[in-house]
Formats: structure tokens, sequence, C-alpha cells
């Protein structure tokens, strides 16, 4: 498989694709950069986690890099695997390297994993080159807490771009079309991303009606209705535990009423109980990218591959 996995990052790290992944990757650093130091200034005097603000603080018209991570994330895992299995097909190439000792199971898990390695580099450049200029501009080093949540949101990221990777190698596998195999998670991407933010409200308004609701308790659950669908989407998903991770002043992810705030005590959570905190959706997207990846690996071990 090692052979599979050389071969492959050769071929993504030579390619224009791979070229203009970079390029969208070092643009968004910079706009995050931007943002940060538009408002960035006014929160080191602050106590708490400064350094963690880097990728968190939003400017006046740039959207923090978290957010951009969000968008971006999708397109690099779709772009690296859309095309892994039916271009060579297409070409060719396939039936002559299952032709060679070479068992067919390496194929698929060698693409699949030159795909997170590439999108692994891809991610880590980003959120080196954020740290390592805005440590130069806010002058804070980070505490080893900072570090330790960077790094989980690093893990977690990873694995948010292997669901997305996951899918596009699946459709790969069974669409022999280029074009299907891409347009396909793509539209799945936006299903995500921006039809189920419209239908949420839609569906929880039709089930629970809060046009006369007088009870609070009739518009509290059309609010954990809307937020149960919505986390239907992956996006949700790695939005929610992006803020637990990077904001520790979130103490919830579900519905808080003004009484029970007033019992809260005004600081940081730990990193323990963010974790806690965020476990249901870290297990979700381990599972949806174990799904994609097994259901593509199933596909392509039972199919017949002809030289012509």
């Amino acid at each position: 498989m090692a052979t599979i996995v050389r071969k492959e990052l050769a071929d993504y790290f030579t390619s224009v694709r791979v070229f203009i992944l970079m390029l969208i990757v070092f643009l968004t650093s910079g706009g995050a950069l931007y943002a940060v130091q538009q408002n960035i200034r006014g929160q080191v005097s602050e106590s708490g986690f400064v350094f963690l603000r880097l990728f968190t603080t939003s400017g006046e018209a740039m959207p923090s890099l978290v957010t951009f991570i969000v968008l971006l994330i999708p397109i690099i895992g779709i772009a690296l695997g859309f095309d892994a299995i039916n271009s060579e097909r297409q070409s060719g190439t396939l039936s002559r390297v299952l032709a060679q000792p070479i068992f067919r199971d390496n194929v698929i898990n060698g693409k699949f994993l030159a795909g997170i390695i590439t999108l692994s580099v891809m991610v880590v450049a980003t959120m080196m080159v954020v740290a390592g200029y805005g440590l130069v501009m806010i002058g804070v080093p980070p505490t080893a807490e900072e570090i330790v949540r960077l790094s989980i949101y690093l893990v977690f990221t990873i694995i948010y771009g292997a669901f997305w990777l996951g899918l596009a190698v699946l459709f790969s596998v069974l669409f022999r079309k280029i074009a299907t195999s891409l347009l396909t998670p793509v539209a799945i991407w936006l299903f995500f991303g921006i039809f189920i933010l419209i239908a949420a409200p839609a569906i929880a308004n039709a089930l629970v009606p809060v046009a006369n609701a007088t009870s609070p308790e009739v518009i509290i659950r059309n609010a954990e209705l809307q937020q149960m669908i919505m986390r239907f989407s992956p996006n949700t998903l790695f939005s929610e535990a992006t803020t637990v991770l990077l904001l520790p002043q979130v103490r919830s992810l579900g519905i808080v009423t003004m009484s029970q705030v007033q019992f809260m005590i005004p600081n940081p959570i730990s990193l323990g109980q963010s974790i806690l905190l965020i476990w249901p959706q870290l297990t979700s997207l381990i599972g949806l990218s174990a799904i994609c990846f097994a259901a593509s690996y199933i596909l392509f071990m039972r199919q017949e591959i002809r030289a012509t």
C-alpha cells in the first residue's frame, strides 16, 4: 500500500488542482489574518484565551478562520476524491495496476490515505500561517491548554474532511462519469450547507407552530426541533464542535433559559468539560466518515474491472 500512497501523493502535489487548492488555502489564511488584524487589538488586554481568538475573531467584512474552514474543507475533500477511481478506469490505468501483484484493497486504501495526508498538509499549513503571523501580531504565546485545544480542533477538522473525501471517493466508485461523481457530492454539500438552513425552520414551524404561541415551552420545543433537524448536517456538527473547542466561554449547545443563565458561573469551562460536551458530534462525524469509506471499499472490492 505504501507504493500506492507514494504514487498518489506524487500525483497530487504535482497537479494543477492541488496548486489551486493551496493557493485558496493561503488566500484564506490571508483573509483570516486581515480580519484578526482589524479587531484583535482591543481583545489582547482582556483576560482569557487570547491566542484562540486568532482563529475565531472576524472582521467587518471578513469572517474568521474557523468560518472559512467550515466552507473550505468540503471543497478540498471533494476536489481530492471525486475522480479517484473513475478517472483511472476511463484511462485504462486501473486495470493495468490491478494486473500487477497488488491487492485490490491496497488501491482504495492507498488513494484514501493519500487524500487524507494531502488534506492534512493543507489544514496544518493554514493553521501554522495564522498562528505564526498572529503570534508576531499579538505578542502573546499560547498556553498549554490552548495548544491542546488547537490540536484537538486539528484532528476534528481532518475527520470532517475525511467525511467529504470518503463521500467523493464513494461516488467516484459508484459512477463511471467524472462529471456525475463531481456534481453529486457538490449537490449534497449545498443541501447540507444551504437548504437545510431553510428547511429546518419551515419543518419546525409546521410541526410546532409559534405564530400565536404565548407559552415559553412551545417556543423552546420549536427551537429544539430546529436544532435537531440541523444536526443531521455534518456542517452543523463540525461548527458546534468548533465553537465549544475554540470558545471555552460556551457552556451549552442546547437551549438555555434566562433562569438557567443566572445560576451559571461566568468562567470558561475546562478542557475535559468541552470534550464531554462535543463527544456526540465527534462520534457522529467519525461514524459518517467510516460509513462513507466502508461503502466505497465494499463497492470497489465487488466491482468487475476489465481492460476495455
